[in-house]
Parts: structure tokens; C-alpha cells; sequence
């Protein structure tokens, strides 16, 4: 099952699937909700799912087919290679995480390795991976502090949003740019996006 809201995507995605003689496309959807939906009907061998996604995303869609079927083979495709997508995405319960820009060899090669019931996962996506195993994670009140600082919010703003005092919100702004090693708002900013922290709608 192919996975993808783009239809040029999808049909290059089917086109070098099923040019091979092992291989057939099946199903295709282009959103979250019909992959969830089409997934219970057919149970396709291999997903190919699409990280972002018009309705639910492709971290949801994964992580509510894996809870219902746990020996499912997902591969996340993504244009993103944040470091916190890809850890996200393996989370979620994908076999592994495949951009867009892989050639033709690459993606063949990873269909089969997860179809066999392996974990393939490209030396780039794996050092990607290694990286943020070594840093310091964001608690989900300083990611939601630093999604406001995000919008340009000041620490006045933040506090009446989150419902908190000024002063805490200081201290959750000094732990960020500490853990995000950055020296002001806008390179945390910038560092988040980059790492696929945040995301830009």
C-alpha cells in the first residue's frame, strides 16, 4: 500500500514498485484516515506511509495500525530528515524511515529488507538517529512553550496561554535554549525546526 496526499508521488512510487516482478501495488490512499481504513480491509504486506499527511498525520496512522496489527511493515517517507522525525516515526512503530530523495535501488532494497522482517535502516538516517539519542529531550511543557516562542510570543504571552507565572516561564525558556544549545529564541527556533522539533503548518 502506498500512502501519499501528492498523486505525482504516488504514481512514481507505483510505477518503480511494480516494474518489478515480485512486486504489486495494491492500494493506494491519500490520507491518513483512508490508510487506517484500507489497512483493516486488505492488510497489505508493506506500507509505504508519508509522514505528513492533509488530515491525521503519518505518525498517527502508524501508531494506530501497529497497536491493531503489531507485525504490520511500515516505512515512513518523509522530505524531512529532523533527527526527531525520524526518532518519532520508529517510535510510532515504522520498520524504519526513507526519504523521498532515496533512488530507485534504495527504495526496492528497503521494501524487501522490512518485508523479510528486518529493521534497514540507511547509514545517513542512522547517524541522523544517533545524534539524537544523545541529546537532552524536551518535556511536553517546554515544547509547548517553545511552539509560542515559535509564533513570537513573549514570556508575558506564554504565561496568560499556558496559565502559568512569568517567572516559570523564564526558567522552562532557559532549560530550552540549554538543551537546544542555543544562544537566543531564534536560533532555538530555527535549531527545532531543523531537527524536526517543530514544524512549520
Amino acid at each position: 500500500m502506498v500512502v501519499d496526499d501528492h498523486f505525482a508521488v504516488r504514481i512514481g512510487l507505483v510505477g518503480s514498485i511494480n516494474i518489478e516482478p515480485d512486486m504489486i501495488v495494491e492500494i493506494e490512499a491519500s490520507n491518513g484516515r483512508q490508510a487506517i481504513a484500507d489497512f483493516r480491509r486488505h492488510r497489505p504486506d508493506v506500507v509505504l506511509m508519508d509522514l505528513k499527511l492533509p488530515d491525521i498525520s503519518g505518525l498517527e496512522a502508524t501508531s494506530t495500525i501497529c497497536k491493531e496489527f503489531p507485525d504490520c511493515s511500515i516505512i515512513m517517507l518523509s522530505t524531512h530528515d529532523g533527527e526527531e522525525d525520524i526518532y518519532q516515526s520508529l517510535q510510532a512503530g515504522a520498520r524504519t524511515y526513507l526519504l523521498k530523495t532515496c533512488d530507485r535501488e534504495e527504495l526496492i532494497h528497503t521494501i524487501r529488507s522490512v518485508h523479510a522482517g528486518e529493521r534497514y535502516i540507511s547509514p545517513a538516517i542512522g547517524a541522523r538517529l544517533a545524534e539524537r539519542m544523545t541529546r537532552a529531550e524536551l518535556t511536553s511543557r517546554e515544547l509547548e512553550v517553545l511552539k509560542l516562542i515559535a509564533t513570537g510570543k513573549r514570556n508575558k504571552e506564554i504565561g496568560s496561554d499556558l496559565q502559568i507565572a512569568e517567572v516559570t516561564v523564564k526558567l522552562h525558556v532557559g532549560h530550552i535554549l540549554a538543551k537546544l544549545k542555543a544562544k537566543d529564541r531564534t536560533q532555538a527556533t530555527t535549531t527545532a525546526l531543523r531537527r524536526g522539533i517543530l514544524h512549520l503548518d
